[in-house]
């Protein structure tokens, strides 16, 4: 029975392992006899194809193979990786630095590649001098998923139909059934927003999903929507919000906002100043940081974060 070929990709690996820990060099013979996947040519000529195009591909990766002849037999030509240039720098990362690298392998929590990129972050904070896990207290981005109302609404979309859904309003807190013909999905700060003809108002509006309250429920037949080719964009009320930072901390607020002054920030603090669309959520993110967020402005936000920082304090005491 006729054994099942080596994939190419395992190949190429088996000789990078191969030729870095050689202990001089590889000739070609020893890589068609001791590499993985080599075996695999029928002939002579069709193994110097296949290493052929093996090295060139490695060497346009980067991997620095050299070529080395024998003193007294020229003719016997060997291969190795220099490993003086292969090999990389010490890793020496800044709090700030690291705290960057926990926001980008948090963007992968709920993928396949979650395990192998906390993996690779628990490396690199071993090897810098960040050994106090408290270090990184707020760092980790805050990653939501999809709303309840996500996959319903993109269905309907597709479908063509109108839907209907309970709706707290942003700027009054009042609850009330909507009729939307939906037309698009968007995401603005953070969150997801449904555009579509607001069907009682007779007007386009913008919802956001993580204000609907309960199912949405579909009205009419598919077909009956009509999205039109443009649509135009519709200005979403803001809230300026500003904040105090504990220097190289905060990395996801700083990310997204702007140096600020503010006449009441204390001294050792950088003072930033961002636009807001949802205060609650904001809230929640700024409690992560404890004592390395400091809210200023508004006052609302303030009293927020303060609320869940005294919740968090009653569960620690029971």
């Amino acid at each position: 029975m006729k054994s099942e070929r080596v994939p190419a990709a395992e190949r190429l690996l088996d000789l990078v392992i191969a030729l870095s820990h050689t202990r001089h060099r590889m000739t070609k013979s020893d890589i068609r006899r001791q590499v993985n996947g080599y075996a695999d040519a029928v002939s002579d000529e069709s193994f110097d194809r296949m290493f052929e195009r093996d090295k060139d591909q490695l060497r346009g990766l980067g991997i620095p193979i050299v070529t080395l002849t024998d003193s007294a037999h020229e003719d016997d030509v060997g291969y190795r990786i220099d490993m003086t240039e292969y090999s990389l720098p010490p890793v020496n990362f800044t709090p700030a630095e690291v705290g960057v690298l926990s926001l980008a392998a948090q963007v992968w929590q709920d993928s396949s590649f979650a395990t192998q990129s906390q993996r690779g972050l628990t490396k690199l904070r071993a090897v810098s001098d960040l050994s106090d896990p408290a270090e990184h207290t707020g760092l980790a981005l805050r990653v939501r998923g999809p709303d309840a109302a996500f996959g319903d609404l993109l269905d309907a979309i597709t479908d063509r139909i109108a839907v209907q859904f309970t709706y707290r309003a942003a700027n009054t807190g009042a609850t009330g059934e909507r009729t939307v013909e939906p037309w698009r999905l968007v995401a603005r700060d953070r969150g997801w927003y449904l555009i579509g003809f607001d069907r009682l108002r007779q007007a386009q509006r913008s919802y956001r999903l993580s204000r609907i309250i309960g199912t949405v429920h579909r009205v009419g037949t598919p077909g009956q929507v009509q999205i039109p080719q443009t649509i135009e964009p519709q200005p979403v009320p803001t809230t300026e919000v500003v904040l105090a930072l504990t220097p190289e901390r905060a990395s996801a607020l700083r990310a997204r906002s702007e140096p600020a002054n503010h006449l009441g920030a204390p001294a050792d603090r950088d003072v930033v100043r961002l636009e807001v669309t949802e205060v609650g959520r904001l809230a929640e993110e700024i409690a992560g940081y404890g004592e390395h967020v400091l809210v200023l402005e508004p006052a609302e936000l303030r009293s927020a974060v303060l609320r869940r920082l005294r919740a968090a304090q009653s569960w620690g005491e029971i």
